[in-house]
Formats: structure tokens, sequence, C-alpha cells
């Protein structure tokens, strides 16, 4: 693909990245077999494994969790009202949104009490396995600790893309804002209002800037990752891409990806 020269212009070591066009096809650059963390795209990954046990009845978007009124289903979307980091509660339910590392951690351990498993045990066999997803054993933090090469992320971009493992009522709530009137901030980006965001996914809505593309659509969902990570899905366009590196998110991002997601929706869109 064109657009995949623009990356040797990016001021990082070591890059890949997949682009799923209209037909399904995946598209690769860069080292195909090297593990990247992936930072913040994790939480997809968690909130994917939460929403399967959902599914099978495991847990409930209503289970209290955490303070008073708080639930599965708030803490999905940023809206339990923990801070980034820290046990400590800072605003009611539903009443901003607070992005939390805290609230995908207190997820996942409420999983692993559930389900009666350890967490990263539970992603292997509700998540990775049945999409045939081979990684090195997963350890840390459910929140930001994950990690995959760019052939592996890509297979769940897919998923994300076209949901086997979600049925579709779940599907579209997953990626449909939840307590949409909510203003909140994107971490390292800036505080929009109203700032959508779904039950894992971050929607685009009409944030600017952004790390996507200005040409992609509102309704594209997705995440970004501090280590220099992002996946996005644009339904409009139907195509979805994944981005993996080395160098941590800054300005540099903001300027580079952008350029980048343009590229790819000019080119297979």
């Amino acid at each position: 693909m064109r657009a995949f020269e623009l990356i040797a212009a990016w001021p990082a070591d070591n890059v890949a990245a997949a682009v799923i066009d209209r037909r399904g096809e995946i598209h690769l650059y860069g080292d195909e077999s090297r593990e990247f963390r992936l930072a913040s795209v994790s939480k997809v990954i968690t909130a994917w494994a939460v929403l399967v046990a959902c599914e099978e009845g495991t847990l409930s978007l209503a289970d209290a969790l955490g303070q008073d009124g708080c639930t599965v289903q708030h803490l999905l979307a940023h809206a339990g009202g923990y801070a980034f980091e820290g046990g400590a509660p800072i605003s009611k339910p539903g009443a901003r949104r607070v992005y939390s590392n805290t609230g995908y951690e207190m997820l996942a351990t409420h999983l692993a009490d559930r389900s009666e498993m350890p967490f990263w045990d539970y992603v292997d066999g509700a998540v990775f396995s049945p999409l045939g997803i081979v990684a090195s054993q997963q350890e840390g933090s459910s929140a930001k600790d994950a990690r995959l090469d760019i052939v592996n992320l890509s297979l769940f971009v897919a998923e994300m893309r076209r949901p086997r493992l979600l049925a579709r009522d779940t599907f579209v709530e997953a990626v449909t804002s939840q307590f949409p009137e909510l203003d909140g901030i994107v971490p390292g980006i800036g505080r929009f209002d109203p700032c959508p965001w779904g039950l894992g996914p971050e929607i685009r809505g009409n944030k600017h800037p952004h790390w996507t593309s200005p040409h992609n659509s509102a309704v594209t969902y997705g995440h970004f990752g501090g280590s220099g990570t992002f996946v996005w899905v644009d339904p409009i366009a139907d195509v979805a891409c994944a981005v993996v590196g080395d160098r941590d998110f800054d300005q540099w991002a903001l300027t580079h990806w952008p350029e980048f997601s343009s590229a790819v929706l000019s080119e297979v869109s």
C-alpha cells in the first residue's frame, strides 16, 4: 500500500501496521513477528473479554462494582468516577467521563473472581484462541500491558470490524456512546463536550483535534495507546487500521497519525 510509505518519516525506530480493506483483505507493513506493548489499546481487548463474559452469563453490565451506583457498564465507558490511577473515586458514577486505568483493572479483578480463573487466562480462552491469536504469555495490567505482534493484532481488529465472538446487539451497544451527554478528556489530546465513548472503544464523534483522520466518519471507533499504538474501525468506509510502535505518543503522533489515516482512507475506501 502506498500509504505505508508515509511511515518512513515517523520518528520511531520500529513501527508495524495493518490495514483491512473493504474486501476484508489484510495488508501488513513492518516486522510481523515483533511483539509490542499495546498500552491502552489493551482496554479494548479487556472490554471484549468482559462483553463475552456478559453474554455467557458470568457477568452483567448491571453488576454493581466499586462505589455506590457504579456498574460494569460505567467502568467500561469511563463513567465510573475513578481517577486515571488510584483506588479512590473522584466523582459520582455517570457525572463525567473520567478516563481510568483503575476502572479497567477493577473489571479484570471482577471477571477473574466470577470466572474463577486468572484474567489473562480468561482472555486467552474467550478471545485470543477463538480468533486464532497466538501470543506470548500475557501479564500485568488489563488496562495497559497486553503485548501482540501486528499479525495477531490485525486478527483482533478484524473481530472489531466483523465480530464473531459477540452477538449483534452486544456489538452495536459496544460501539454506541454510553452516557452520551458526558464531557471528558481524551488523555494527551484535550477536553471534549460531549466526549463519546462506547463499552471499551472510544467513539470519534466530532472531536477536533483527534488522533484519527479528519476524514474518518463520526461513528469511527477504536483506541490509541501511549506507547505509540492505535486501532480504529470506520464502519462507513468499511476500513480498519492498526499501528504498533516503540515511540511514545506525543505531538508527533497528532501530526503523523491523521495524515497516515487520511492516506489509508483515500487509498482503500
